[in-house]
């Protein structure tokens, strides 16, 4: 991680800034808050059409994982008083704003999937 301030490469930021980046940066990145983020870049979800977007994420996960995006302010939960009960999860303004870098990290991994797998086969081999 490089501890530079925004808008001015080489200025060093706060240790402050740095802590933030950091627990941030576990929460976003983590195996599947990322995916979430994904599955919700169309629109709102239900919690069952999200775990169906994601192969692999438990109920448990999938909840902590929500839960975790909720509590940064990345998602909105929205409970509706229906029989059978009915909650739909969303993307807030500042959700969005992840999709791009996290296409972006989609695209990079895609692009570079070929060269990595051969680099992990090579290491592995020797």
């Amino acid at each position: 991680m490089s501890p530079h301030s925004e808008g001015t490469p080489g200025t060093p930021c706060s240790p402050e800034i740095q802590s933030m980046v950091r627990d941030i940066l576990e929460r976003v990145a983590d195996k599947w808050s990322m995916l979430v983020i994904g599955a919700l870049a169309d629109g709102p979800r239900r919690f069952t059409a999200i775990q169906a977007a994601i192969p692999g994420i438990s109920h448990r996960m999938l909840t902590r994982t929500l839960r975790t995006l909720h509590r940064d302010g990345m998602i909105t939960r929205t409970a509706y008083a229906e029989v059978p009960p009915r909650v739909d999860y969303e993307l807030t303004a500042l959700g969005r704003t992840l999709t791009a870098p996290v296409d972006a990290f989609v695209g990079w991994v895609n692009e570079h999937r070929g060269e990595i797998e051969h680099n992990r086969e090579t290491f592995d081999a020797s």
